[in-house]
């Protein structure tokens, strides 16, 4: 059987190897445009605090901040190299999956050309994240699970579990996938795979593989289940209806792609061709359903979307090998290609940010908004890219103006990670000690040995502060015309608090 499927399926074509050339080109030439997206401050940040759990995910980003820091620093350049290339692979493990669906050259181009040009996909690609390495995960195990079916060899379940279990160590969303294939498994003729040990081991190694990131949650009364609920509670997060939810969707992954992964959709649940991989469709509902019930932000669903693109990209070069057709194919592409092109500006930093804003003040358009924060002249995935140094020099001009002898008991006190990681990276460069907070893990990180007789609090209301400690000064103001306005703060010096640092310390929990 092996050998017969090997001799009816297509090799891999070169245009998806210089599609993913291509992109991640893009992501090298964009990536040092702007500066440290907030996050990215964070992860770094964890990265020089490995452990086996975070308050808001998984142990794996950290250790590849970690290893990244090591082998070739924390450079723009540096953090966001991994990124593009994870990005380039998802272009060739979309081409792969086309290809395993019997896809030829043109199936495979035009479904690794969406993983290019769709504006959420440039979007996680360029910034250093666990979004960016999450397609991989998902649509490693999708290829995995179109192999058993094809060749029937299952033992390649193991490779299903080991690659699951690391995903499940970059995020923990790796569990809904899973539950969607499981649930394609038992809705479809293929829960004869339930018989196989080999499933079954699978199971047990991923569990095995996750067990060390369980264990510290349950340690810590899993917080991120808490973080999860503040979020809900603050209404931080944009309320999405399903309709407007789908409309995201389709915007996010260019509407010119609407016609190839609906195809997707139906080649998985409804095409005779399909028929042995409908638990692929399932799969991918399922997954939609369960993020639109618990959590539907926009891009949670875009690692699933690969699949789509494959099997839609192999039912499209079906329908259009007339030659009557055989223009819609360049037309498409060009379409895409020129759409891509347009929208791209707005996800990925190719334009300086003043020609960016009179581009998108040209356009009349911004992409969609995924917190409820206010927003400055540009939108929130770029504004939190700017003031992260400029911050830190602030913040250094009032610490190197306090006494020497005082300035080694002064802690500087973030409202959270993104204050705290500025100075944790930019603070050596000026001076400063590592900073303490009590935004998400930073909290779990402690005062160090700081006791609060000296303290520069960044942000904060000067009245609550006066409180807390015998004397507040309000000792200068940082804004930048480019960050979010929430980042826009006072800089206070204050002194004497009132309880020891420590047995206040879990007052000033904050995770959201």
């Amino acid at each position: 059987m092996d050998m017969t499927n090997k001799c009816l399926t297509p090799g891999l074509a070169m245009v998806v190897v210089w599609i993913a050339a291509i992109k991640m080109a893009v992501h090298f030439y964009a990536g040092h445009h702007y500066g440290y997206f907030v996050d990215e401050l964070y992860y770094l940040a964890c990265g020089r605090h490995l452990a086996w759990g975070y308050v808001d995910q998984p142990p794996l980003i950290a250790l590849v901040a970690a290893v990244t820091r090591v082998l070739v620093g924390e450079s723009l350049r540096a953090i966001r190299f991994l990124p593009a290339v994870a990005g380039g692979a998802t272009v060739l493990l979309t081409g792969l999956m086309a290809r395993e669906l019997g896809g030829r050259r043109f199936a495979q181009g035009i479904a690794a050309l969406v993983v290019l040009v769709a504006p959420g996909f440039l979007a996680i690609d360029s910034l250093f994240s666990m979004n960016a390495f999450e397609p991989l995960f998902w649509m490693g195990c999708a290829y995995i699970v179109m192999r058993i079916v094809r060749t029937g060899n299952q033992k390649l379940w193991l490779w299903f579990g080991l690659l699951a279990g690391v995903g499940l160590e970059n995020k923990h969303s790796m569990l809904i996938f899973g539950c969607g294939i499981v649930a394609g498994l038992l809705a479809t003729s293929e829960r004869r795979q339930f018989r196989s040990r080999w499933l079954w081991i699978a199971g047990v190694l991923a569990l095995l593989i996750l067990l060390p990131n369980l264990l510290w949650n349950v340690q810590h009364h899993f917080p991120f289940l808490e973080v999860q609920a503040n979020i809900r509670r603050a209404h931080r997060d944009v309320d999405l209806r399903p309709l407007a939810f789908i409309g995201q969707e389709i915007l996010t992954m260019l509407p010119l792609t609407l016609p190839l992964w609906v195809a997707g959709l139906w080649y998985f649940l409804f095409s005779e061709k399909g028929k042995p991989f409908r638990l692929l469709g399932w799969a991918w509902l399922v997954t939609l359903a369960v993020i639109m019930i618990m959590n539907p932000r926009v891009y949670y669903p875009w690692p699933a979307f690969p699949m789509l693109f494959a099997a839609g990209g192999v039912l499209w070069e079906s329908w259009l090998t007339s030659p009557r057709l055989q223009w819609v194919k360049p037309a498409w592409v060009t379409l895409m290609v020129v759409a891509g092109a347009i929208l791209a500006p707005f996800v990925v930093p190719v334009l300086p940010v003043e020609t960016y804003i009179r581009y998108s003040q040209a356009l009349g358009f911004q992409p969609p908004k995924l917190e409820t924060h206010k927003l400055g002249p540009l939108p929130q995935i770029y504004a939190d890219q700017f003031g992260w140094e400029e911050m830190a020099a602030a913040v250094a001009k009032v610490y190197n103006g306090l006494p020497p002898d005082v300035r080694p008991k002064t802690a500087i006190f973030g409202q959270n990670y993104g204050q705290a990681g500025a100075v944790d990276l930019f603070g050596p460069k000026y001076g400063l000690p590592k900073a303490i907070g009590g935004h998400q893990t930073y909290f779990l990180w402690g005062p160090r040995d700081y006791t609060g007789e000296s303290m520069i609090v960044m942000a904060g209301r000067q009245a609550d502060l006066e409180s807390k400690f015998t004397t507040v000064e309000k000792v200068a103001h940082f804004e930048h015309p480019y960050s979010m306005p929430y980042e826009h703060f006072d800089i206070f010096y204050c002194r004497g608090l009132k309880w020891p640092l420590r047995e206040i310390w879990p007052k000033v929990k904050n995770w959201d």
